[in-house]
């Protein structure tokens, strides 16, 4: 059983840690929307120090462009979507 489900609010974790991170720091504190979930994988922030760990769940999560950029000109039905871990996602 997985934490979120598609449809699930979600916060991305405002958190800035030293390393490899996978998590673009512009999605960072912001809200967006699972929207499928891929699976189980190898922590890509552990992998690349060649060190091993568990597996964790992998989301693609939908994102406003308005969300994201505070002076965004664009339309207000422009997305982005990232594939982001588990351990990056809170429920809001």
């Amino acid at each position: 059983m997985t934490r979120f489900e598609p449809g699930a609010k979600v916060r991305v974790r405002e958190d800035c840690p030293p390393g490899h991170i996978r998590t673009p720091v512009y999605l960072r504190g912001k809200p967006g929307v699972v929207q499928r979930y891929f699976g189980a994988f190898g922590n890509p922030e552990r992998l690349a120090y060649n060190l091993t760990g568990p597996k964790k769940d992998l989301y693609k999560v939908r994102f406003r462009a308005a969300d994201l950029w505070p002076d965004y000109q664009g339309s207000q039905k422009d997305v982005i979507e990232a594939d982001l871990y588990d351990h990056w996602l809170e429920t809001i």
